[in-house]
């Protein structure tokens, strides 16, 4: 042998002799901790063997001219071949660190026997480094390829999810949605679809991401948590909803979750104009007050015929006897417990009910029921312009 540096084809020629053992030796390393890439080099080996091949050429040709940057070892083409093989690994749920280890067993392997044709033939030190960083820095490249079509395939999956979620989001918050659309819908957005769900208002970018473990859709102010009453996910969500200010609406039927809405929004216009309490405020703690109020008009039309011997009276008078007439009713007649509510003596109370009985019909069981829907629940004085309050419970 002589002391003459070899030429690059020679080297090639050397390095491309070996490939086919390489390959052996890759497929047998990986055969134990990643057996589906070893039956691949087995079964595409023409393949893989012809573009290794072709990569060592390249890497031997870049490396000689002294180009010895972290890139423009990998053609377009098997920069496009990579990516591509990191989008497949994306979508068949693989393990995208467990590729990028493959890819660096393999470059171990493959340097191994291209520095022992190095070393053979006294290659120079500056050469023999160039070409190390040439090897790794391809390999680098295709790694990095990889990674990127993976990371670009799990964002558009992403991406979609997100639209077909605000898809799915409008068709359950519509009237009358088939369960076929949904679930339609609810594939197309990776959703399980529950038998039952509710709808939360609440005005919090931040709940958002802390509800993202439950399978909520929406993004606010409207969300839809699927199966709420669940064992042990109902304390926790009204956790997480205490203190900002939401409205965490009834359990129902996934296909009904408009008339959901309709009463959690309900329920938050009374909690504005200061009839409902809660934190969270929770629909199904306020049914009764929500079904009376649920038409306003037909509301007021009945407190307007009802009480309307009463609110001919002064405007105070009116008030009072108003207030005392809610209490008696919720305290089913308790003469002691109304005066304790309004802070007042008895006798006070018994002197207003007799003025009301000689205004009202508080003997009638159906007159007193009707009564109670009238003044029993928060609400306004039916009187235009008063802005009175009658009786709260």
């Amino acid at each position: 042998m002589t002391d003459e540096p070899p030429t690059v084809p020679r080297l090639v020629s050397e390095v491309v002799g070996r490939l086919p053992s390489v390959l052996e030796e890759v497929a047998g390393q990986l055969a134990t901790q990643h057996p589906g890439y070893a039956g691949f080099v087995d079964t595409e080996f023409r393949n893989v063997l012809a573009g290794a091949e072709a990569f060592t050429e390249r890497v031997f040709r870049v490396a000689a001219e002294g180009h010895h940057s972290r890139s423009g070892f990998v053609t377009d083409g098997e920069r496009a071949l990579f990516m591509t093989i990191g989008r497949e690994h994306y979508h068949q749920h693989q393990d995208i660190d467990a590729l990028l280890a493959a890819y660096r067993i393999g470059a171990a392997v493959a340097w191994r026997h291209i520095a022992d044709v190095a070393l053979g033939h006294r290659l120079p030190s500056t050469r023999f480094a160039g070409l190390a960083a040439a090897v790794f820095a391809a390999v680098e490249e295709l790694s990095a390829a990889s990674r990127q079509g993976y990371v670009a395939a799990e964002s558009e999956r992403r991406q979609s999810v997100r639209r077909h979620r605000h898809e799915l989001l409008e068709l359950l918050l519509s009237e009358g949605p088939s369960r076929t659309a949904i679930d339609a819908v609810a594939a197309r957005a990776d959703w399980p679809v529950p038998e039952c769900a509710a709808v939360v208002l609440v005005d919090d970018t931040e709940l958002r991401e802390q509800l993202d473990g439950h399978g909520v859709v929406g993004d606010g102010p409207v969300l839809v948590v699927p199966d709420p009453d669940r064992p042990g996910r109902s304390e926790h969500l009204r956790s997480l909803l205490h203190g900002r200010g939401a409205v965490l609406g009834s359990t129902v039927p996934v296909d009904r979750l408009h008339t959901g809405l309709e009463l959690a929004r309900l329920a938050a216009r009374l909690r504005d104009g200061g009839l409902l309490t809660g934190d969270p405020l929770v629909v199904d703690d306020h049914l009764d007050a929500l079904i009376v109020h649920r038409d306003e008009q037909l509301l007021e039309a009945l407190r307007t015929r009802l009480l309307a011997p009463v609110l001919e009276l002064p405007g105070s008078s009116a008030d009072r006897l108003v207030e005392t007439l809610g209490s008696w009713l919720l305290h089913l007649g308790n003469g002691r417990a109304v005066a304790e509510e309004l802070h007042v003596h008895p006798q006070t109370v018994r002197y207003r009910l007799g003025r009301l009985r000689e205004l009202l019909d508080l003997d009638t069981p159906r007159h007193r029921a009707a009564l109670l829907l009238a003044v029993g629940w928060p609400g306004t004085d039916p009187a235009e312009g008063s802005g009175t309050d009658v009786a709260r419970s």
